[in-house]
């Protein structure tokens, strides 16, 4: 009989999938209309479930690599969720509520940890720390400019913002999935190309949605 373990093991792996299923779907339907808002909030959906089942499988048993791919998940879920907030604060009256500041908060603290875990496995030798750092200082970059554009000190773009943190969840979502499968041929270059290739693709975006 499965245990426990295995089921969250299954329900996150499933939840991956479906999370990157909907996120290609969102990006090739047209912004905006029904299919694209229904395969966004599936995405989210989706995210929601791979963070909570990371959560159960660190509890069930906390080793060093769980503890690292809880830290991944909540950048990734924060992505998500900070994307699709963005939306609730259109019109320039709206105010980022208390949810909103536990949620960044919360990031900026868990991808800090992060980076600092992967400085000091890069200093003892340990080629992961880069990949530890690189996503730790994606998550504090987010996590910031959420905290100053909540402070009133930035006056983003909210459609340019959404744009950004969607498609940077799904590059996270995407790592993961290389992560799992392409790690034994690659080595850390499974968890990084998603964005390498993805960010040149988020700024071009952002650009060119910049001047609508």
């Amino acid at each position: 009989m499965p245990t426990i373990e295995a089921w969250s093991l299954w329900v996150h792996i499933a939840a991956g999938m479906v999370a990157v299923l909907a996120g290609t779907g969102a990006l090739v339907t047209k912004k905006g209309g029904h299919r694209h808002r229904q395969a966004g909030k599936l995405f989210l959906v989706s995210m929601g479930v791979v963070v909570g089942t990371v959560f159960v499988l660190l509890a069930l048993n906390p080793t060093s690599f769980r503890i690292i791919l809880t830290l991944v998940a909540v950048f990734s879920g924060y992505l998500a969720f900070s994307g699709y907030r963005v939306l609730s604060r259109k019109r320039p009256a709206a105010t980022p509520q208390r949810l909103d500041w536990i949620a960044t908060g919360s990031v900026v603290l868990a991808c800090l940890g992060l980076g600092v875990w992967g400085i000091v496995w890069v200093v003892t030798g340990n080629s992961f720390g880069l990949v530890m750092l690189v996503f730790g200082g994606i998550g504090v970059t987010f996590g910031t400019i959420d905290i100053r554009a909540f402070k009133g000190e930035t006056s983003g773009e909210w459609l340019v913002s959404h744009l950004q943190r969607m498609i940077a969840a799904f590059i996270a979502t995407i790592s993961a999935v290389s992560a799992v499968n392409l790690t034994p041929v690659l080595g850390i270059l499974a968890w990084l190309w998603p964005t390498i290739v993805g960010t040149p693709l988020i700024y071009y975006w952002s650009e060119e949605h910049s001047k609508e």
